[in-house]
């Protein structure tokens, strides 16, 4: 009997961190479907939310885009929003345990330092870009095709009149600072707690101020879902290229700052009791030692 208990428990020698670290597709599926569908739950609600929000702000039959005037005005507002709900996302039962990515280039920026295993890496992008069309898509059905208007465009992110060139480097440049800014926040032990209003505050600046360059994406998916709805393909390569060259210039700049030491793990918000699917590195800092592996 205590054979068969003990052969019930999860494995924790580096044999069975080496069986784990070769997960077929099948096993991965069976064994973190949650946090996929935990993914791609986040990104559906932070899209609809986003759509809903550029419909509140820009529609023309909206009271508030008659209000608010000052086009300015209206992207902090819609900053404002679309940071607290990724701050929300963020900390949320779902974000706690799937890191709260929501975003492609992010996590394979992560897959990069070591933080993902492969099939991982590609079911978190399948579920972020099924996401993504899912929550434009529901906001278009409830809000009775509002989202679909000239002035909304369904949310859609494209270069501004400086052209494409000034939209890719402003890409860039903004998905540089974001990732950059999670690796040294999430691996810094006083600052770690608050990773999720980093992000969030970087969202409401980005929006404020540089949509006018490339209609701030940073993200991959948050592109691709209103260009699928809306059949906006023409610059979609911006979007999926620039994005993912800052992340990935950010994950090199930060283990060449710490002389080739790989961040802790890919949770944006780890000091929690929610399982963990991640590689974590070997020594657990104090205040992170809270989520399990897996």
């Amino acid at each position: 009997m205590k054979q068969a208990v003990n052969n019930m428990r999860p494995l924790s020698t580096p044999r069975a961190a080496s069986v784990r670290d070769t997960l077929g597709v099948v096993a991965s599926l069976r064994l973190h479907w949650p946090e996929y569908l935990m993914e791609e739950g986040e990104m559906s609600l932070y899209m609809f939310c986003t759509c809903s929000f550029a419909t509140l702000l820009q529609h023309p039959a909206s009271p508030v885009r008659h209000f608010f005037i000052s086009g300015i005005v209206r992207r902090a507002l819609m900053g404002l929003a679309v940071g607290a709900t990724v701050v929300s996302l963020i900390m949320s039962p779902w974000g706690k345990q799937s890191g709260g990515h929501i975003h492609p280039a992010m996590t394979f920026a992560f897959y990069r330092l070591g933080k993902l295993r492969p099939w991982d890496a590609l079911f978190y992008g399948v579920a972020q870009f099924s996401g993504a069309t899912m929550g434009v898509a529901l906001a278009t059905f409830l809000l009775r095709g509002a989202p679909r208007d000239g002035t909304v465009r369904y949310a859609v992110t494209a270069p501004g009149v400086y052209g494409v060139a000034v939209a890719f480097a402003a890409e860039v440049a903004i998905s540089f600072i974001l990732m950059i800014t999670v690796l040294l926040v999430t691996n810094h032990e006083r600052l770690v707690r608050y990773t999720p209003y980093f992000v969030g505050s970087l969202y409401a600046v980005n929006i404020t101020f540089e949509t006018p360059l490339s209609g701030m994406s940073m993200n991959p998916a948050r592109t691709f879902g209103p260009a699928a709805c809306g059949g906006y393909w023409h610059t979609l390569w911006i979007y999926f290229i620039a994005p993912t060259v800052g992340m990935l210039a950010a994950a090199e700049t930060f283990l060449r700052i710490r002389r080739g030491v790989a961040p802790y793990c890919a949770k944006l918000h780890h000091a929690n009791h929610e399982r963990c699917i991640f590689h974590h590195t070997a020594e657990l800092p104090k205040r992170l030692s809270i989520g399990g592996n897996l």
